[in-house]
């Protein structure tokens, strides 16, 4: 029992050792950027999530929030898989994004519902993407369009 007590005291140390607020306050970067962020639901780990993309993605993140919240003002929102996701309540989700090396992936879980269709097949039969890269023009108007479809269909209850 006494070789047991040592790891038990190190175990313990290690549960009440303080926490740094900036360790707290700053995700880790994961690969291509993409920030890591406990899964939680509210706008609060969304905007935890949008304030550690890197670089432009960052300007692009608060644009598509601040897009999808005045085009849904009921829209729910969560992390998942370090992801935001956006739904509607009872409904399931419709849309996440994704930080990559040299892109944003915005997902339309019913995308092939859209119309225009959102220009980046999915091998899953219904998703469709739109990459934003640093340097395209953002069409607001259409993706806004998106949007609001997209809010309008049944969404993913799985998550």
């Amino acid at each position: 029992m006494q070789a047991d007590e040592p790891a038990a005291k190190k175990k313990a140390a290690r549960k009440s050792a303080p926490v740094a607020a900036n360790d707290a306050a700053k995700p880790k970067l994961l690969s291509g950027g993409n920030p890591q962020v406990a899964k939680a639901d509210g706008d609060a780990p969304v905007q935890i999530y949008i304030a550690a993309m890197p670089g432009w993605k960052r300007d692009v993140g608060r644009g598509l929030d601040a897009l999808i919240a005045r085009t849904v003002p009921n829209v729910r929102k969560a992390v998942r898989w370090n992801t935001p996701f956006y739904g509607i309540e009872g409904q399931g989700w419709f849309l996440a994004y994704h930080c990559f090396t040299k892109y944003l992936k915005v997902t339309f879980f019913q995308g092939t519902s859209l119309r225009p269709v959102p220009p980046v097949a999915s091998k899953q039969e219904n998703v469709r993407y739109l990459h934003i890269h640093e340097d395209d023009e953002f069409d607001e108007e259409l993706v806004t369009c998106w949007i609001q479809q997209a809010s309008e269909l049944p969404g993913e209850r799985c998550f």
